[in-house]
């Protein structure tokens, strides 16, 4: 595989940009190699600058549900450009995805936007804080909120992947207010929420971890957290970022049948473009300025790129099959990556939901952060490296999900299996 250019590019990049990429995963380090840089995409495929075209498996981290470049996305984009690409000031399109997403979350009566899930989930917090008066955020280990400095701790994704303790820079004073436990620890949130109720805010979590690998919840540990936090007056925040939109149209909180007291969703609301929200009932949502005193806001929220994106990617969705079409493919893909791993005695953890899923290398059962951790990482890179020599591109990082679309054929994901098997006797030979 040529990768002169990439090579070239990386070296300069590296001169200009802090470990020459502007997200730390993307730098590859965890599996051993550097990063290709991306030429184009299309469908499920990605094909980098020296001409290497890959079966994508990362789909953005997520929100590219349709495949990349769908037509009809393409099609809002170029017709909305032509008219304006920033107006810093209200738009049609802003209700009408608005009125879309509130539609398909019963639990949202009004919905804000803002420009990244980052932004989506401090604000929660905020509003939350302003709403009990209260100080302290409860969130889980694993579980990635975004980088600010409030969930910097035992957090996911990046962090897992370089192993970095939190990040320097991130003052006690905020942190002392940040409660991190086990996820899907039943006892341990009730007795949390038992010695210290009177003074937790908000209980923010992703309702099915996609940050430490994906790690759905316990029987039992969403309807805890529902009735735990009503029972003492605590706002419940479903971080759906990656599971909004991916698992149903109405997210892991209609999968599962429980409503949070606010919801943030990311990037898929708005087609893959950078965009997010954060939303819920009237009762809080009245709280947020200008109609109440929560100050948030942004010059790019609500652009009309990103909103009409959003609407021509959650027209596609509301089509009817089209999750159940997903389910099925996902549930054959994962029954035969279970096969391949058992024929070749990997010891390969395979879990998943919906279009979602982590191959951990490690025999244990993963259900938390300290069970993730056991996942054999120098035996993933080997197989990451491995994979991408024969032409499929998985995330740089035992610790993320990967994603099926709407866009992979029979034909991309029999390709996939086959890389697989060939990886699996390599690594076990």
């Amino acid at each position: 595989m040529q990768t002169t250019r990439s090579a070239q590019l990386f070296a300069q990049a590296r001169q200009l940009i802090p470990g020459g990429v502007n997200s730390p995963v993307r730098a590859c380090r965890s599996v051993g190699c550097d990063p290709l840089f991306v030429h184009k995409a299309q469908g499920c495929l990605i094909t980098d600058v020296d001409g290497n075209t890959f079966i994508d498996l990362v789909s953005s981290w997520g929100p590219m549900i349709l495949g990349h470049a769908h037509p009809e996305v393409v099609e809002a984009i170029r017709q909305t450009a032509a008219l304006g690409t920033s107006f810093g000031a209200p738009s049609p399109l802003e209700v009408e995805l608005a009125e879309k997403v509130c539609a398909a979350f019963p639990s949202l009566d009004k919905v804000r936007f803002v420009n990244s899930g980052t932004e989506a989930t401090m604000s929660a917090i905020r509003l939350a804080r302003a709403h009990t008066g209260r100080d302290v955020v409860v969130k889980f280990d694993g579980c990635y909120h975004g980088h600010a400095d409030s969930f910097l701790i035992k957090a996911g994704s990046g962090l897992l992947t370089l192993g970095i303790p939190g990040s320097p820079g991130v003052p006690e004073d905020i942190v002392k207010n940040t409660i991190s436990i086990p996820y899907n620890d039943i006892v341990l949130f009730k007795k949390t929420l038992q010695e210290r109720g009177k003074d937790i805010a908000c209980v923010i979590v992703e309702p099915v971890a996609g940050n430490m690998g994906v790690v759905p919840p316990e029987p039992g540990f969403l309807e805890t957290l529902r009735e735990e936090t009503s029972a003492q007056g605590i706002v419940l925040i479903f971080d759906e970022v990656i599971t909004g939109f991916r698992l149903a149209l109405g997210g892991a909180q209609e999968r599962f049948g429980i409503q949070p007291d606010l919801t943030c969703l990311g990037k898929i609301i708005g087609g893959g473009l950078p965009v997010g929200a954060y939303g819920g009932k009237e009762a809080l949502m009245g709280k947020v300025a200008p109609d109440g005193p929560v100050y948030q806001a942004g010059t790019l929220s609500g652009n009309p790129l990103a909103m009409a994106a959003g609407i021509a990617m959650l027209d596609v969705l509301k089509r009817p099959g089209f999750y159940t079409e997903l389910e099925e493919k996902s549930d054959w893909f994962a029954a035969e990556l279970r096969s391949i791993a058992q024929k070749a005695a990997v010891p390969v953890s395979l879990n998943r939901i919906g279009s979602m899923m982590t191959c951990f290398f490690t025999q244990e059962k993963v259900h938390d952060y300290t069970s993730a951790m056991t996942a054999d990482t120098q035996r993933y890179a080997s197989h990451y490296r491995n994979m991408l020599a024969q032409g499929v591109w998985l995330a740089p990082s035992q610790f993320e999900a990967f994603f099926l679309s709407a866009a992979h054929e029979r034909s991309h994901l029999d390709k996939i299996l086959a890389a697989t098997e060939a990886s699996f006797k390599k690594l076990m030979g």
